[in-house]
């Protein structure tokens, strides 16, 4: 497998502006951000400003000629389709996606929509984790850049596979932080547990990460939320346990009291959430194997109602 020179980075939010002035810091030739229209025209006049510095990344239009080596999917979940035909021009059978999408769905709609380009060996499962990236008017700032976890379903750190090592090369030589789980579907499931938890309470309670770091009772309606997750993972033969519960506290713990989940900040600048990802994912699938959770279903519905409040409050 060639070594990965350059990635493109699709959806320049805020986990896919942070990890790409981490790449650009190490070698501003080595990333570029797909971009068309007015949008593109904005980064090429104004760069995008990340930490206090405005970066002058590459821009690639998804109509160029050719395909990328890697590409780090960073959208909403909501925006994938667009995503998907925007990218597919530059992704050639050579190719390797990673999708920091939250949620548990994104490879499967990916591999779908792109076979026979993205085979599942070319798309390893990957997710972002630890990440405080807050977008406020136009820019991105960020204490800790989390991890990016990716790796096979299965990952033996003394035989990875062609495509795991590639990406892991290419991370490490450009200082981004990541890690390859030896279970990957559990750690995604880890991951899904703490956003479904902390992202919906977060928007429903309009708190920032201090909040749960400091209130009992909040931890008290986080675990229950993780609880839900839990056997539903189990029912799904995913892995998780009630002690992964306590890991979460612990990663909170890490991140900058201050900053903000990525659905409290929809929340607050009227857009749409990624709920639909979460608490009607647990819901639903919970019903489908005789569970229930009331706590997501709730969840569910409270955030609904918390975005046609602004849809409406927005109606001239």
């Amino acid at each position: 497998m060639k070594e990965i020179r350059k990635a493109l980075i699709v959806g320049a939010g805020a986990i896919g502006a942070a990890v790409a002035s981490r790449i650009f810091d190490s070698d501003p030739e080595s990333v570029a951000i797909l971009a068309s229209g007015q949008r593109a025209e904005r980064y090429a006049r104004e760069g995008i400003l990340v930490n206090g510095r405005r970066y002058p990344f590459a821009l690639a239009n998804p109509g160029t000629d050719g395909s990328y080596s890697l590409v780090l999917l960073a959208v909403k979940d909501y925006h994938l389709g667009e995503a998907i035909g925007e990218m597919r021009p530059l992704v050639g059978p050579e190719t390797l996606v990673l999708s920091l999408l939250n949620g548990i769905t994104s490879e499967e709609v990916l591999r779908a929509a792109l076979a026979p380009n993205l085979p599942k060996e070319r798309n390893p499962l990957a997710f972002m984790i630890g990440i405080d990236a807050l977008r406020e008017k136009g820019e991105i700032s960020f204490l800790s850049i989390g991890e990016i976890g990716f790796g096979d379903e299965k990952n033996d750190s003394r035989a990875l596979s062609p495509a795991v090592s590639a990406i892991s090369r290419f991370l490490a030589s450009h200082g981004v932080p990541h890690s390859i789980p030896e279970d990957m579907v559990k750690a995604m499931w880890y991951k899904f547990m703490l956003n479904v938890a902390l992202n919906q309470w977060s928007a429903v309670l309009r708190a920032p990460y201090g909040f749960f770091q400091r209130s009992e009772s909040a931890k008290k309606l986080l675990s229950s939320t993780m609880e839900e997750v839990v056997k539903l993972s189990q029912a799904c033969g995913t892995g998780l346990e009630s002690k992964d519960i306590e890991a979460v506290f612990t990663t909170l713990e890490k991140l900058d009291p201050e900053s903000k989940t990525s659905m409290l900040q929809d929340i607050e600048a009227g857009r749409k959430t990624e709920v639909e990802i979460f608490a009607r994912v647990v819901a639903e699938k919970s019903r489908a194997r005789g569970l229930f959770a009331p706590v997501n279903e709730a969840l569910y519905m409270a955030i609904r109602a918390l975005e046609q409040n602004v849809d409406t409050s927005r109606r001239p």
